[in-house]
């Protein structure tokens, strides 16, 4: 469990990691802020007509891109007691690589567009990665009492596989993915006003 109380000053090292792993959470938040935000203006909002960028293909793979390269960051600058949990958090990342490159191949260079065919099971290629922020989000929760954070951890992984399969309405998708945004949004404004000194903890009790 977390403490709130600070255990031994915080070097410069110990400053940069923690900025990185939270940058890494918000950067996240506003990918899928941004998705959401897309997925109800084009459903409710009367098309996104006013966003070229957005919805171009370029504008997507970034945003893909970008989800990888935060939840990256928060995998690898992310302070764990128990150091197998770490390892395997980080094979976890390293697949969830894997299967990126597989949505380059079967998209032909274009990652994004695998998720709009139908059924759309290349979607499953995103478990990895999204197994890897809900490892972030339920350690959280775990720690701090940020209890979304268990909530984030079930419910993104889960949203994938009924989105893979076919089994959602286009309504239901775009409702699953706007309660995602919000709960990671919210889970972010709590989490990166914390203290610096929070995410490091006591590191005596640091196992390799």
């Amino acid at each position: 469990m977390g403490q709130m109380c600070q255990y031994q000053p915080l070097t410069k090292e110990d400053r940069i990691t923690v900025v990185l792993y939270r940058a890494g959470i918000v950067l996240s938040a506003l990918v899928l802020a941004i998705s959401a935000f897309m997925a109800l203006k084009g459903r409710y909002g009367g098309g996104l007509q006013d966003y070229p960028f957005l919805i171009s293909g370029l504008g997507m793979n970034i945003l893909l891109l970008t989800l990888y390269f935060s939840v990256g960051l928060s995998v690898f600058f992310i302070h764990l007691y128990v150091g197998k949990f770490y390892r395997t958090l980080k094979k976890i990342y390293f697949i969830a690589v894997v299967c990126l490159g597989i949505l380059f191949f079967i998209g032909h260079g274009n990652p994004v567009m695998p998720f709009f065919r139908t059924p759309s099971y290349s979607a499953l290629l995103l478990l990895p990665l999204s197994l890897c922020l809900g490892f972030v989000t339920a350690k959280e929760a775990f720690c701090f009492k940020l209890f979304e954070g268990y909530l984030l951890a079930v419910i993104m992984p889960m949203y994938l596989f009924f989105y893979a399969v076919g089994v959602a309405t286009q309504r239901g998708i775009v409702t699953g993915l706007a309660i995602v945004a919000s709960l990671l949004v919210f889970f972010t404004v709590r989490k990166v006003f914390m203290p610096l000194h929070c995410d490091i903890g006591d590191k005596s009790a640091y196992q390799q």
